[in-house]
């Protein structure tokens, strides 16, 4: 139960960790073999460029997890908490709508991907490997959701504030 709870709390960040690293140390190689050897791969590129997509989208559901998105939030200060907690509800219901059905076309272009054969042109890996970074993305932001609105229904019963994220700026 504990690996559970930890894996809650930090799945998002260790994913983002691991494909940043990748990207960083594959672009300093790659950088390094341009200038010193006039050299480079195409390995290296497509390595780059499928990491920077996995944490687009890993980084998505991270943000949903914190409510970190971009959002209009004006009419927030003006609101009692009830209010508040029921249109952050309708919020994560409108993006769960969206979510599902983002999941369901991006897992269609895996289908074809994979029914067809396609694979990169550098790395000759199927390309499902990758293109799986978009239904993994909104997996992840759709089990993020669901504890998102289980914890703004707990907060509307209770009565407490509604959980509105970390602020950057005050």
């Amino acid at each position: 139960m504990n690996f559970l709870r930890t894996l809650d709390k930090n799945a998002e960040r260790w994913l983002l960790l691991v494909f940043y690293v990748m990207l960083v140390i594959t672009m300093a190689i790659e950088v390094l073999r341009r200038e010193i050897f006039s050299y480079s791969s195409i390995w290296g590129e497509e390595i780059v460029r499928y990491s920077f997509i996995y944490l687009a989208w890993i980084g998505a559901a991270a943000a949903v997890k914190e409510r970190a998105h971009i959002r209009i939030d004006v009419l927030m200060h003006y609101v009692g908490p009830r209010v508040k907690a029921l249109l952050y509800i309708l919020g994560d219901l409108v993006m769960f709508g969206v979510a599902i059905i983002a999941l369901y076309w991006s897992l269609e272009t895996v289908h074809v991907s994979a029914k067809f054969g396609s694979v990169t042109d550098g790395l000759r890996v199927s390309k499902v490997w990758f293109l799986m970074a978009v239904p993994v993305g909104f997996g992840l932001m759709m089990i993020r959701l669901v504890q998102s609105l289980i914890r703004d229904f707990k907060s509307l019963r209770d009565g407490t504030p509604v959980y509105e994220g970390d602020t950057l700026f005050d």
